[in-house]
C-alpha cells in the first residue's frame, strides 16, 4: 500500500478528487446557507410558532361569547382549521370592517375570516380561498312597505348600508346604470342593527347577504327579504398576497370538511332551517315572550340550572308544548306548561298538573332522565334524541334505532334517526316494530321548531360586549373539534 501512494496513477486521482470534494463541500455549504437565509413561508411560521391568528368581527355570524363560551359560524370554522393544522387559535376582533384587509397586510393576523364576499377589488389586495358559501344580496324592507320589492322600485328611495361593504358598491353600480337611489353609508354600523332599524320603521330599506337576511328574519319577523339586487357571490377567507401555501391548505381544509360532513354540521348549528319561516307563528312567539315568559322566568332559570340545561332551551320547549299557557290541555290528554300526561306526572309526584312550577319541574326531570338514558350519543345528537323521546316516547326512538342498525347507520346519530322515524308511520315498517305505529315525522318537526325558538331566545340574550372585544384577543389551544355546547342539554 505505501508503494501505491507514490505511483503516478494515485497522484492523478488525487488531483481530480480534491477539487471535486472541495466543490461538493462548497455547494453543500452554500445550499445550507441559502436555506437558512431563505424566508420561511407564512404557513411554516404558523406551524413553527404553534398558533394561527384570525381577524374577524364581533357579531352573530362571526364570533361572540354565549354563556362564557366562544362561538359563531366563522369562529367554529377557524377553530376547526386550527385543529386541522394542529395549532392553537388566537382571535383578533377588528372594530373596523373596512380596515380588516389593511390589518392583514400589516401582519396583525394570518387570515381574515369574517363572512367576507370575494370581489375583484378585494382580490387585488389579498389572496382569497375558494368560496365556501354562496350568497346573494337582498333588499330588506318592512312588511308594511308595498312600494319596494325589486331593483326597479329603488328610484327615489333611500337605502342605508354599512360603509365599505359590497352592498355599498352594488348600490353605486345601480346608480351608474341610471337607478336614482340615495345611499346612506354608515361608518361601521352593523347590518344586523340596520335590519332592526327597518323592523322598527326607523329607515325604509337596507341590504344584506342571503345568509344574514334569512337568519335575521327570525329575530325581526316584521322584515321582508325582497328580491336580490346582485348575482350569486361567494364568501371566502383572505390571506396576504403570495401566501399560496396557506391558501392551498385552507382550500384543502374546506374540501375535507365538506366531504366529511363536518362543514354541514357547523352550518346547521347556526343556519339550520333558515328557509323555514312562519310569519304568524313567529310574531305570536315574539309577543308571548313579552307577555307570558316573564311570569315563569325565575323558576325556569332555577330548575333548568338544577338539572343541567340551558333555560333558553327549556323555554323554547315549553313554548312548543303549550305556548307558555299553564292551563293548556291537548286532545291527547297532556296538561300544563310541559304537557305532562297523568302517568308521567304521577311518576314524578306531581299533585297539581296546572301548577306551573310543579309541571315545569317534572317536565325538566323527565327530559333529564331521557338524556341520561341515551348516553351513548354525544353532544347535540344526544340532546335531540332525548327531546324527540320526550315528544313521541322512548319506545319509538328504540324502534327507530333498530331500523338504523338494520341499514348500517349509526343509531346514536340524530340525522340517521330523523330519517328512520317517519318510516314508523308505514305498515311495512311498524308491523315488525316492538312499539308499533307512530307519527314519526312529528318528533322531527318538533325538534326543528324548538331549535328555531331556541335560536331566537338565545339571540335575544346574547351579550356581545363589542367594545371589550375590540381591544382584547382570545387564545384557544389545540383540541378536539367541538360538537356544540354540551351545556345545552
Amino acid at each position: 500500500m505505501p508503494a501505491f501512494r507514490g505511483t503516478d496513477a494515485f497522484k492523478r486521482l488525487r488531483r481530480w478528487l480534491v477539487p471535486v470534494l472541495i466543490l461538493s463541500l462548497s455547494a453543500a455549504y452554500t445550499l445550507s446557507y441559502r436555506q437558512e437565509r431563505r424566508p420561511r413561508t407564512l404557513l411554516h411560521q404558523i406551524l413553527e410558532r404553534g398558533e394561527i391568528t384570525v381577524i374577524t368581527r364581533n357579531n352573530a355570524h362571526c364570533y361572540y361569547s354565549y354563556r362564557g363560551q366562544d362561538m359563531g359560524f366563522e369562529y367554529d370554522l377557524t377553530r376547526a382549521f386550527a385543529d386541522f393544522l394542529g395549532v392553537g387559535l388566537r382571535v383578533r376582533i377588528d372594530s373596523r370592517w373596512d380596515k380588516m384587509i389593511d390589518h392583514l397586510l400589516a401582519g396583525r393576523g394570518d387570515i381574515v375570516a369574517a363572512s367576507m364576499t370575494i370581489t375583484e377589488n378585494r382580490q387585488e389586495r389579498a389572496a382569497f380561498s375558494q368560496g365556501y358559501m354562496p350568497v346573494q344580496q337582498h333588499l330588506i324592507v318592512h312588511r308594511d312597505n308595498r312600494r319596494i320589492r325589486d331593483v326597479g322600485d329603488l328610484d327615489g328611495e333611500v337605502v342605508h348600508v354599512r360603509k365599505g361593504t359590497t352592498y355599498e358598491a352594488r348600490l353605486s353600480e345601480l346608480r351608474q346604470k341610471g337607478i336614482q337611489v340615495d345611499v346612506v353609508a354608515h361608518d361601521d354600523l352593523s347590518t344586523e342593527e340596520l335590519i332592526r332599524w327597518v323592523s322598527e320603521k326607523r329607515i325604509t330599506a337596507t341590504v344584506a347577504d342571503s345568509n344574514v337576511a334569512l337568519l335575521n328574519r327570525r329575530y325581526y319577523p316584521n322584515t321582508v327579504v325582497a328580491d336580490p339586487i346582485s348575482g350569486k357571490e361567494s364568501l371566502g377567507w383572505a390571506v396576504a398576497p403570495r401566501s399560496y401555501l396557506l391558501r392551498d391548505r385552507i382550500n384543502l381544509f374546506f374540501r375535507t370538511m365538506k366531504a366529511s360532513g363536518r362543514f354541514g354540521e357547523i352550518y346547521d348549528r347556526y343556519y339550520t332551517d333558515v328557509e323555514t319561516f312562519d310569519y304568524v307563528d313567529l310574531m305570536a312567539f315574539h309577543r308571548r315572550l313579552k307577555s307570558r315568559l316573564p311570569r315563569f322566568l325565575d323558576p325556569l332559570r332555577r330548575l333548568s340550572v338544577q338539572y343541567g340545561f340551558d333555560w333558553r332551551l327549556i323555554g323554547a320547549m315549553a313554548y312548543q308544548e303549550s305556548h307558555l299557557d299553564p292551563r293548556a290541555r291537548s286532545h291527547a290528554g297532556a296538561y300544563g306548561l310541559m304537557q305532562l300526561t297523568r302517568r308521567t306526572a304521577r311518576s314524578y309526584g306531581v299533585e297539581d298538573l296546572y301548577d306551573p312550577e310543579e309541571n315545569m319541574a317534572a317536565g325538566i326531570r323527565h327530559l333529564r332522565k331521557l338524556y341520561d338514558f341515551f348516553d351513548r350519543a354525544q353532544g347535540r345528537d344526544r340532546l335531540f334524541i332525548a327531546m324527540a323521546a320526550y315528544n313521541i316516547g322512548q319506545g319509538h326512538i328504540l324502534d327507530a334505532r333498530n331500523l338504523a342498525r338494520d341499514r348500517n347507520l349509526n343509531p346514536d346519530d340524530w340525522d340517521a334517526l330523523a330519517g328512520m322515524l317517519p318510516l314508523l308511520s308505514e305498515e311495512a315498517y311498524y308491523k315488525d316494530a316492538i312499539y308499533g305505529y307512530c307519527r314519526g315525522s312529528e318528533p322531527v318537526q318538533y325538534v326543528q321548531q324548538i331549535m328555531i325558538y331556541y335560536d331566537i331566545l338565545r339571540r335575544k340574550h346574547v351579550q356581545y360586549n363589542a367594545a371589550a372585544h375590540a381591544t382584547t384577543e382570545a387564545r384557544i389551544q389545540p383540541g378536539p373539534l367541538q360538537a356544540g355546547d354540551d351545556n345545552d342539554g
